[in-house]
């Protein structure tokens, strides 16, 4: 079986993300779970006051399709989908990935109760776009060269993610085509580790001579970076 992720991206109504988290983990965690799916983690968006970052996974394709059938045409979602589509403006910017090198080490078992406060901790998702036909080629490149001097750095992936290129097996839920991703995450205990990360890694000349020409010259545009703080609920944190 291949585990496939999505990282969700949804842009609110102003205002409105706390309303959307608050129901979100009282209302919508344990019944997605209930039916198949793993909620790894819930954020808010540090760079857009009125985005929600979410990213659950599933065992395989098939049984994604299950498990979003039996969850958005189930009792739970018809009585508050309501309420957190009235949230949203937009909830279809949607990556469909999948793990390489190992999936999320995450316990639902641990996932904090309702009423813990939310962690100081940060989570970093860095996306690098890739033409077709290299997602190989790069996934070796970033092993071997990019992910020792981000762990050298203070920057040890926790996960490395790849776009999963079959068809969306349930396209009540849309997803973005024509995508091809590699993405991977980072934690950081304080905004302070992060930022003493950036330093580190711009001052560290195999980086900025050797390895980051040589991973920009391999992307097809800029790489993108969401800067997340987790809700009180979420596993990754």
């Amino acid at each position: 079986m291949t585990e496939v992720v999505e990282l969700r991206q949804y842009t609110l109504r102003p205002g409105r993300r706390d309303e959307l988290v608050e129901l979100f983990e009282r209302e919508l965690v344990e019944p997605q779970e209930a039916v198949g799916m793993r909620l790894l983690g819930q954020f808010h968006d540090l760079d857009d006051a009125d985005r929600f970052v979410w990213l659950r996974s599933f065992p395989d394709l098939a049984a994604r399709a299950t498990a979003l059938a039996a969850f958005y045409e189930g009792p739970v979602w018809a009585a508050h989908r309501n309420a957190a589509n009235e949230t949203m403006v937009d909830s279809d910017d949607v990556l469909l990935l999948r793990p390489v090198g190992g999936g999320f080490d995450l316990d639902p078992a641990t996932r904090p109760t309702p009423g813990t406060p939310a962690p100081a901790s940060l989570v970093t998702v860095t996306l690098y776009h890739l033409p077709d036909g290299t997602e190989d080629e790069f996934a070796t490149f970033f092993a071997d060269e990019v992910e020792p001097v981000l762990a050298k750095a203070g920057a040890p992936p926790v996960a490395r993610l790849r776009t999963e290129p079959a068809e969306n097996g349930y396209p009540a839920l849309p997803v973005r085509t024509g995508e091809n991703v590699f993405a991977w995450i980072a934690v950081f205990g304080t905004a302070d580790e992060l930022g003493e990360h950036v330093r580190t890694l711009g001052t560290a000349q195999s980086w900025t001579h050797d390895v980051r020409p040589a991973l920009t010259s391999r992307l097809r545009r800029p790489p993108e970076q969401l800067q997340l703080r987790p809700t009180p609920r979420s596993l990754l944190r």
